[in-house]
């Protein structure tokens, strides 16, 4: 009897939360430039420039200088990237992707690699970074302002439970790695 309320809940439903689309140039300028513009070619959205944290001589990366772009997807736009960028890397993910909050991540290699990306010789070619952030209703209530609660220990996502519902939800196979 219990099982039927834990299916029928509405709060123990699954979602995706965000995506988070990042490529990391490493340096600024044009490599940039290009990154953005794939990037907006991508997911649609506009991307937000990110600087580095300390100045490495070896790269020729100084302390605040732009060296990676980012976007962040919510609601049907994340949803639909992620079924592309799934398509991408042959619709499986390692089991080690998960972590104990049940959100996952996964590279690409190439971004030509998503369906529906054509090449542009003067863009060139770059990989990215793909993480998906899975979550319940009411998991943002430790994030309020006003009337702020703890997530209770049911209502966390477990890594199991996300596998479960990615591999039902994206038609994606899940491999065991073997660690």
């Amino acid at each position: 009897m219990s099982t039927e309320i834990v299916e029928t809940n509405p709060m123990r439903a699954l979602r995706i939360g965000k995506v988070v689309v990042n490529m990391g140039v490493g340096a600024s300028g044009d490599p940039l430039d290009h990154a953005q513009t794939i990037m907006e070619q991508l997911t649609g959205q506009k991307p937000c420039q990110r600087f580095a944290k300390q100045t490495i001589r070896g790269f020729n990366i100084r302390k605040k200088e732009p060296i990676a772009c980012m976007v962040t997807l919510r609601g049907e736009k994340a949803e639909t990237f992620l079924s592309r960028a799934l398509e991408a890397v042959g619709k499986k993910i390692k089991s080690r992707s998960f972590d104990k909050w049940g959100n996952f991540a996964f590279g690409i290699k190439e971004h030509i690699d998503i369906p529906g990306t054509r090449y542009d010789p003067v863009l060139g070619i770059t990989g990215l970074d793909v993480m998906v952030t899975v979550e319940r209703s009411g998991y943002h209530i430790d994030e309020k302002k006003h009337a702020r609660g703890k997530i209770g220990s049911n209502q966390k996502v477990t890594p199991d439970e996300a596998m479960k519902y990615i591999s039902k939800k994206f038609g994606i196979e899940v491999a065991v790695a073997n660690e």
